[in-house]
């Protein structure tokens, strides 16, 4: 009940604060369309540890009140914040942290493409959504936009910069290499899950100089077993975390499916782990993806 009667006054606060401040404040349309009024920034919610990332990148992870579960142990996050589920968010929990701005994500509008988050703006609080990026451009925009609404935008300036110049080094790097063939896997046996063009892995592989297997393909993808080792990569890449990481451990986990021993990447032991947050959230941090791959790819560049 105190809980309760907690939550009303807060709600009563911020629909009093949001009349007060009148017709101030900046409006801003987000990358999805949507149209959020902000005034002063200074208590934030994340709902994507991708977006979480990108806040900390901009050195305001201090300004994050509650994030969403997969955020959880992401660097610079203080451990202690609320994590919240934003499939189904609790209202009261959220409008009782008081948030000035939730930084919220297009996959938490997945049941029937409804905004969760309508009781939280009639209650005076600015939502913004960053969509799901396919590509490496699009990883630039959201850092942009993400900068703009918190009035960091020198440093994601910076954070763009920064990202362009490693990954033009890495692609003029890659001139003249041989185009190795390369299987990324996202989702082991029985529901095998990879990628073709139009997204930002099939990006990362094609800078290394590397040719995905699948790039005649689009987006993601459900090939079977069969269709893997028909294309015969010379190189097999993986996200999945099966407990242990080693090239050799792997090698024998692909070696043991069917017509596999006769792959060129499990006859060398060419079977590498790329770091499964990393490869799998458009933030900055794709570029430590970028690294292993090219050095699981190319180990012939240390050399």
């Amino acid at each position: 009940m105190m809980k309760t009667l907690k939550t009303v006054f807060v709600f009563a606060a911020l629909l009093f604060a949001s009349c007060a401040k009148g017709e101030t404040g900046r409006l801003v349309t987000d990358p999805m369309g949507g149209e959020a009024r902000l005034f002063a920034v200074d208590r934030i919610i994340s709902t994507a540890p991708s977006n979480t990332e990108i806040i900390v990148g901009l050195g305001l992870g201090k300004k994050l009140v509650a994030v969403d579960k997969y955020s959880a142990g992401t660097a610079g996050v203080d451990p202690n914040l609320p994590r919240i589920d934003f499939v189904y968010p609790d209202a009261e929990a959220i409008i009782a942290l008081a948030p000035d701005l939730i930084i919220a994500a297009e996959h938490n509008r997945v049941t029937g493409g409804d905004d969760p988050f309508t009781l939280i703006r009639e209650a005076g609080i600015a939502v913004v959504y960053i969509p799901t990026s396919a590509s490496i451009a699009g990883i630039y925009r959201d850092i942009a936009f993400i900068a703009g609404v918190l009035e960091a935008d020198e440093r994601g300036g910076e954070m763009i910069a920064a990202m362009r110049e490693r990954v033009d080094a890495y692609r003029a790097a890659s001139e003249g290499r041989e185009k190795k063939r390369v299987y990324f896997e996202i989702s082991p046996p029985p529901h095998i899950v990879s990628f073709g063009r139009g997204t930002f892995l099939d990006e990362l592989v094609e800078i290394t100089g590397a040719e995905n297997i699948f790039a005649d393909t689009d987006g993601w993808i459900a090939p079977g077993e069969e269709a893997v080792v028909n294309r015969n990569p010379q190189v097999i890449l993986t996200n999945v975390p099966y407990g242990r990481s080693g090239s050799a451990f792997l090698t024998e986990e692909f070696r043991a499916r069917p017509g596999f021993d006769a792959v060129d990447a499990v006859k060398t032991g060419r079977v590498f782990f790329i770091d499964a947050d990393a490869s799998s959230r458009p933030s900055q941090h794709i570029l430590t993806a970028l690294e292993q791959i090219v050095r699981a790819v190319y180990p012939e560049d240390d050399e």
